[in-house]
């Protein structure tokens, strides 16, 4: 069965000297503050869309992993995973990395790779995100 989420942005005012609060409808989490600088320089305390897809991805990389983990008999204990966004002020999002640490009981170091690299192929959010290059680090714990 499918599902929607949905956020909305209320926006005042032009790109360099407005600011905006994201929404997060679906989870009721409530609103976050965004503007340009938030996004091209320093964040300030507000979000930015590259922060959000960072969120978006680290979350269903580490869904994505910890299936593909416990698929094969290893489910794993914890994952710590980041995702950097970078995004450069005239071309947009330039790429994308994801960092992932586990502890998995019964998993060499090269099977955790294999298995990251392979959640980090197949997440829906990087399926989406395919225009940029993601790079990833995964080790275990």
């Amino acid at each position: 069965m499918a599902t929607t989420r949905s956020a909305h942005t209320v926006w005042e005012g032009n790109l360099l000297e407005g600011n905006g609060v994201v929404t997060f409808d679906s989870s009721g989490i409530g609103g976050q503050p965004v503007s340009w600088p938030s996004r091209a320089e320093q964040a300030n305390g507000k979000t930015s869309p590259e922060e959000l897809i960072a969120a978006a991805h680290s979350s269903c990389f580490s869904m994505a992993l910890s299936h593909g983990l416990a698929g094969a008999g290893t489910p794993p204990t914890k994952l710590v995973t980041s995702a950097d966004v970078t995004f450069q002020p005239g071309e947009g999002i330039t790429g994308i990395a994801l960092s992932v640490e586990g502890t998995v009981p019964g998993l060499d170091e090269d099977a955790f790779v294999a298995a990251a690299e392979d959640a980090k192929a197949n997440c829906p959010v990087s399926q989406a995100l395919k225009a940029v290059p993601i790079t990833l680090t995964a080790k275990l714990a």
